[in-house]
């Protein structure tokens, strides 16, 4: 038989030849051809004339192998830990004083990168690639992890007691169907061309360019914009409005009263009372003066009695707001460069979600200079009455020209 056909029969068959099939079809067609026929087979196939030898042992012997097996047992290369008795001894001892965790924890994670400690492991004399490395460092234990939020530092005594308080309020407030909303100022956000976390799908290899670097730029619309949030708990609907001066504390009030004029008092015509949960600090803090005395504007421009639940500090992530409408907010212009104001309020206002959430957005061109203060004798002015229960977090603003009812804040 000549090469050229040797070769036309090993091209058609090894797709489906494997290690061990290859080797006793050479050795036949070897044994086939009688003297001479190795050195042409191999010349043929480019397959090593020992490995046919070894094939014509094996058909000699009987084919010793079971169907199961390709190489007897321990054949084949040599795993690399198997010839380097020390290498993962010197791994583990390169990743252990940088592991942090838990020692008495069977699962462990390292800062240092596969290719790092690959180059550390070759000045140790050892040979390896950085994919054995990955490999190497999972059968020890290790993974890829990120961090887990789970330390909430000091809390407050009485954290859950007020949690337990503001939904008693708000379910009273929804029994007697008084407005309760949720409010919260969200992440000021840069207008222009910079880079907004997440992908949306395009054409492929067509991203949008955005800037380099995250550097305030002035711009006709301010350069920065800040959304602060009314979430209606029980309606489920929301209202942003957009700033671009100063997240103050008049500017929250003026957001919750155009919450009011737009959203508000349409859906509760009857209402006589606003309850608002609120986080502790911000513009709209438990401590902040301005904000009561803004308040205090509002009861009396809408005749309602505005009682404030604020959570306690360190917990503004319970706040509904965070959850029921800013991440949908997020979520909806996630990989969209937030070019101007216009595209940041249109993106606001098509926010959804499968719940039936609706927002309204409007922009807000006011101003509101920070450093505003209110002094003991306008704060005096204003009708509070603080709740039985912390006080500091739980009050009731009433209107100046309506009467005080005490009995029912407990």
């Amino acid at each position: 038989m000549d090469v050229a056909t040797l070769r036309a029969k090993h091209a058609a068959l090894s797709p489906v030849l494997t290690e061990r099939s290859r080797r006793l079809w050479a050795a036949t067609e070897a044994r086939a051809i009688g003297y001479g026929g190795i050195t042409r087979v191999a010349q043929a196939t480019g397959i090593a004339a020992s490995t046919i030898q070894r094939g014509l042992r094996e058909l000699a012997a009987g084919d010793p192998l079971p169907d199961t097996r390709t190489r007897k047992a321990g054949g084949g290369r040599k795993r690399t830990t198997d010839l380097d008795a020390t290498l993962l001894r010197d791994l583990d001892a390169l990743v252990e004083p940088t592991a942090p965790g838990d020692p008495d924890s069977p699962l462990r994670w390292t800062c240092l990168s596969t290719r790092t400690l690959a180059v550390a492991l070759e000045a140790l004399g050892h040979h390896i690639s950085h994919t054995l490395v990955a490999e190497l460092l999972q059968g020890l234990g290790y993974s890829l992890q990120g961090n887990v939020k789970t330390r909430e530092g000091r809390q407050h005594v009485d954290r859950d007691a007020q949690f337990r308080y503001i939904a008693r309020r708000v379910r009273a407030a929804q029994r007697q169907h008084q407005p309760t909303i949720s409010v919260d100022t969200k992440k000021k956000e840069l207008v222009g061309d910079f880079k907004n976390a997440g992908r949306t799908w395009r054409p492929t290899q067509t991203p949008q360019r955005v800037r380099v670097h995250d550097f305030l730029i002035k711009t006709p619309d301010g350069g920065k914009a800040i959304p602060y949030g009314i979430y209606d708990l029980h309606r489920n609907e929301g209202w942003v409005s957009v700033g671009i001066d100063h997240d103050t504390a008049t500017f929250a009030v003026q957001s919750i009263r155009r919450w009011w004029q737009q959203m508000g008092r349409p859906a509760y015509r009857e209402a006589q009372s606003l309850l608002i949960t609120a986080d502790a600090g911000g513009s709209n803090g438990a401590r902040v003066r301005l904000w009561k005395w803004e308040l205090q504007q509002l009861a009396d421009r809408t005749g309602l009695a505005i009682t404030v639940c604020h959570f306690p500090p360190g917990t503004s992530k319970w706040n509904k707001i965070e959850h029921r409408l800013f991440s949908h907010i997020a979520m909806n212009w996630r990989g969209t460069p937030l070019v101007d104001l216009a595209t940041i309020v249109s993106l606001i206002g098509s926010t959804h979600s499968r719940a039936g959430l609706h927002v309204r957005s409007e922009l807000d061109r006011g101003q509101y200079p920070k450093g505003v203060t209110v002094n003991d004798a306008q704060l005096a002015t204003v009708c509070l009455t603080r709740h039985r229960f912390h006080g500091d977090w739980n009050y009731t603003i009433h209107p100046a020209t309506r009467p005080q009812d005490k009995s029912v804040y407990v």
